[in-house]
């Protein structure tokens, strides 16, 4: 296939970023190119049109028949309905994180993409992080696994609570590593600022014997986005902000004869994750065959994400 035709659907904070991708990669690539973008805001359309040099409309499906693949961030509930409609008309799709709102949305999305043909992949960011890129093949059958995503308020993103905006990130990388889904759940969350839940804990069991502990905050004043794996061989810490690795492993012996713990900082290139999981989604598009971000682990993610938020106790529950 040559000439791509990409549109980014929703140019919010993460529609532009994506937008931009699109227009660096297609500078650097000639069978690239952003065709235009679409937002319901006809001014926020028309600046980020002239920004990237394509055109802008309000109405998505004018960008439709034009185009062979669309990267659609707008906001959550809204992705069944956009998504759908563009998987219908014969587009591959990006769609953000999470992949819909409910699973039932989320089960005809790949129902519709299965039937299609069409290649639909779920923007889950961090399995594009150099860290997690250079450490993912290493860890194996993990005993324990703690994760914090905390950060400030952003102002944007609420229209769904912190564990889909924030912990399913995690959620979603602890399942794929661990091969399966929890099968207890403990929970608590407390909205803050918007009237849904703000920051949030979940105790995740699986039925293999891994216990998670996750804790995302979107009220916290210092941005950490960090995971740490603990395992029979090593352990490793990933620090998704500074693309770093620590791993700990213990050694046989010592010079006494006593056991030893050798801690190793990997030396890892930073990349750009967005601009990576761009690429894997024109290579999906081009090979027909998604490796990272497929559909079918996007609604696993959205799965567990519901059930965290359906484990919670109702705050008048709380003593």
């Amino acid at each position: 296939m040559s000439g791509l035709r990409l549109a980014v659907i929703g140019v919010g904070h993460m529609g532009k970023l994506h937008a931009q991708k699109v227009l660096a990669l297609a500078a650097r690539n000639s069978s690239v190119v952003l065709v235009g973008v679409a937002d319901l805001d006809a001014d926020r359309s028309a600046e980020i049109a002239e920004e990237v040099g394509a055109q802008g409309v309000t109405d998505f499906r004018d960008l439709l028949g034009e185009i062979d693949a669309a990267i659609v961030a707008v906001p959550t509930v809204r992705h069944y309905e956009v998504v759908s409609e563009t998987l219908s008309a014969g587009v591959d799709v990006l769609v953000e994180k999470p992949i819909a709102a409910t699973i039932p949305e989320a089960e005809k999305l790949l129902s519709i993409a299965r039937d299609g043909g069409r290649v639909l992949q779920v923007g889950h960011l961090e399995w594009f992080n150099a860290a997690m890129r250079k450490v993912a093949s290493s860890i194996r059958r993990p005993r324990f696994v703690e994760s914090h995503r905390l950060g400030p308020f952003p102002g944007r993103a609420t229209d769904v609570d912190v564990v889909r905006d924030l912990m399913i990130h995690d959620l979603d990388v602890i399942q794929r590593l661990v091969g399966e889904e929890p099968a207890r759940i403990e929970a608590i969350g407390v909205p803050v600022i918007t009237d849904r839940v703000d920051i949030a804990n979940a105790r995740v069991g699986f039925p293999g014997g891994c216990v998670a502990n996750l804790t995302a905050s979107r009220v916290s004043p210092t941005p950490m986005r960090r995971i740490r794996f603990f395992q029979r061989d090593g352990y490793f810490s990933i620090d998704f902000l500074e693309q770093a690795v620590v791993i700990a492993r213990r050694l046989e012996s010592g010079p006494d004869g006593r056991r030893e713990i050798d801690r190793q900082r990997l030396e890892i290139e930073p990349e750009d994750a967005l601009l990576s999981q761009l690429g894997s989604f024109i290579e999906a598009v081009r090979t027909r065959t998604v490796r990272a971000g497929a559909a079918h682990e996007g609604l696993a993610a959205l799965r567990t994400a519901l059930r965290v938020i359906d484990a919670m106790p109702p705050l008048d529950d709380l003593q």
